[in-house]
């Protein structure tokens, strides 16, 4: 089948969000044909360039999610006014209480769940009305950044039942909210949805929430193309976690936003799936229905791993290790007050910090980290002539002391992982391909996936991390049996393999209960009866040449586009920007 894989800030480029998970999913289905679509978050990472790609990679479309240039489209009486009315609609959905996130009294019952479906409809028909204005007019760009947008935003937050910190919003910060809008409508003025572009596939694979999924409803309202969404972070989640400094009516505002549109992809999409409970857990608060919910569990590369998890007598009994990337949610200064107890109990220990620093923000904090190291374990020599040495070492993949992740991990009796938050723990994972002991505090997913193969304390607790430290360290054989068990567990559910088996299963799901309904026009635009057979979906031209498609219950303007071929793959560069 011919799959189009959304995505933003991630696959193919070189860096970003979900790209190793993309590349994997792609690589291990070579059975089927892949159409990329991706919004790029930054010039940096266009500049970067992208991965490597796989011949069942037939195309590969981008777009800048970070800049727009004015479209130069101007619109007409008619359709200032159609504009008018449907990001009005729009805005007062999200500023309509009964929300995600909203309180609602006790006795509200039926009125209120039947009043947040009313809004949500009001949202979806707003959002596919703002779509199709884009594709009849050429784009929103300029609509989105005029007055009118402005204006109707404040009229929505001004209202009668409008969200009490919405009505406190001031000029400033409703063109802050305006700005992220028209931020994030930008995929609706895309060209990606005719007949030759995702009108054309089976199945649109989101890679993520928000914005990668705005094209796949675009594409399964005019095209009826069903929708999977898979999220390994809950985009809502994302969003609370980082619209802390804003303005409280700007903060308010944007969440119902994302609520509201993670809402509508939800309600819309087939099969929604989530890498963990945790995750889950967020997709069914935000509204999504529990039967469409899968999870499927990231799917990591254990090979590299395999020489470390066969070698259990590599392991040095004193050492723990902490291995991640380093910035303040990882909680190192717990872990370093926890080692201070640690050798209070057993002096021998050494602690192995292994990362590299997340930003400017992480780069303060790993100094501030060797800081405070320096302070609670001054520099110590085994005898009157032996230099001292910092029990606490930094490090970094590739230095001398840890040449590859693998042997990172090989350097320590216990992995060690002392976040405060966390979503899908990767970290845990590969110490327990690498048959490690752990001790872990208890959050995100960590419990789902160690699963009773090693020990769990509360977040911010230094003393309990560090008593359950020391009980492994006394215990060599717990030790072994619990990081036996964990590569058991690892390689049962957290392999490549399995990810792509399950997508493969999904995909046929889909395909099969949601079928793209296509109809074949002949010359004259006649329906043409049994023109769209199977064997059109299998690579070679088994279709009349004059034949075209358009999708049952779509646009006018599909009927005029060139037929959808099932033939060879488009080269991989077309569309790169």
């Amino acid at each position: 089948m011919r799959i189009g894989l959304l995505t933003e800030g991630g696959y193919p480029y070189v860096s970003g969000d979900a790209r190793l998970w993309c590349d994997r999913l792609v690589r291990g289905l070579e059975q089927h044909e892949f159409d990329v679509y991706a919004l790029s978050r930054s010039a940096r990472q266009e500049d970067e360039g992208w991965v490597p790609l796989p011949s069942q990679v037939g195309r590969v479309r981008t777009a800048p999610l970070w800049t727009a240039e004015d479209d130069g489209v101007r619109y007409g009486r008619r359709a200032r006014r159609r504009f008018a009315d449907c990001y009005g609609e729009l805005a007062a959905a999200v500023c309509a209480t009964g929300g995600i996130g909203a309180e609602a009294t006790p006795d509200a019952g039926t009125a209120s769940e039947a009043g947040a479906t009313s809004e949500a409809d009001r949202f979806g028909s707003a959002l596919y009305g703002l779509a199709e204005l884009a594709r009849d007019e050429g784009g929103l760009v300029g609509a989105l950044r005029s007055e009118t947008a402005v204006r109707a935003l404040e009229r929505a937050c001004r209202a009668r039942g409008a969200l009490r910190t919405a009505r406190e919003a001031r000029v400033p910060e409703l063109l802050t909210v305006a700005a992220h809008l028209e931020r994030a409508l930008r995929p609706l003025s895309l060209d990606w949805y005719e007949d030759d572009g995702l009108g054309s596939v089976d199945l649109c694979h989101a890679a993520s929430g928000g914005p990668a999924a705005l094209p796949g409803l675009v594409a399964r309202h005019f095209s009826g193309v069903p929708l999977l969404v898979t999220e390994y972070g809950v985009q809502l989640r994302t969003h609370y976690l980082t619209a802390g400094d804003a303005a409280p009516a700007v903060r308010a505002l944007l969440a119902a936003f994302h609520g509201r549109l993670a809402a509508e992809i939800y309600r819309r999409a087939a099969v929604i799936t989530s890498g963990n409970s945790h995750a889950r857990r967020w997709q069914e608060r935000c509204g999504a229905d529990r039967d469409k919910l899968r999870t499927v569990y990231p799917g990591m590369e254990a090979a590299r791993f395999a020489e470390v998890g066969e070698a259990p007598e590599c392991v040095d009994p004193d050492t723990l290790v902490w291995v991640g990337r380093i910035e303040p949610t990882k909680d190192l200064v717990s872990l370093l007050h926890a080692f201070a107890e640690v050798r209070k109990e057993e002096p021998k220990t050494r602690l192995r910090i292994v990362g590299t620093p997340s930003g400017a923000e992480g780069t303060a904090y790993l100094a501030h980290c060797k800081a405070l190291a320096a302070q609670l374990f001054p520099d110590e020599a085994e005898g009157p002539h032996a230099v001292g040495r910092n029990p606490v070492a930094f490090e970094e993949i590739g230095g001398p002391e840890a040449p590859t992740l693998a042997e990172a991990y090989a350097g320590g009796a216990v992995a060690v992982l002392s976040s405060v938050v966390e979503g899908f723990p990767i970290g845990l994972v590969e110490a327990m391909f690498c048959g490690r002991a752990t001790v872990s505090t208890d959050v995100g997913a960590v419990v789902e996936v160690i699963g009773g193969t090693g020990l769990v304390v509360p977040p911010r607790n230094p003393r309990a991390l560090a008593e359950a430290c020391v009980a492994l360290l006394r215990d060599p054989e717990r030790r072994a049996r619990l990081g036996a068990a964990a590569r058991a567990r690892a390689l049962e559910l957290f392999t490549v393999e399995q990810n792509t088996a399950a997508f493969h299963g999904i995909y046929l799901e889909i395909v099969s209960q949601c079928p793209v309904r296509r109809v074949v026009l002949d010359a004259t635009g006649e329906p043409l009866p049994f023109g769209d057979p199977a064997e059109a979906h299998v690579p070679g031209r088994w279709t009349d040449p004059a034949a075209r498609v358009a999708a049952r219950g779509g646009p006018g303007w599909a009927t005029g586009r060139p037929p959808v071929r099932a033939g060879g793959p488009v080269p991989a560069t077309e569309g790169a920007r």
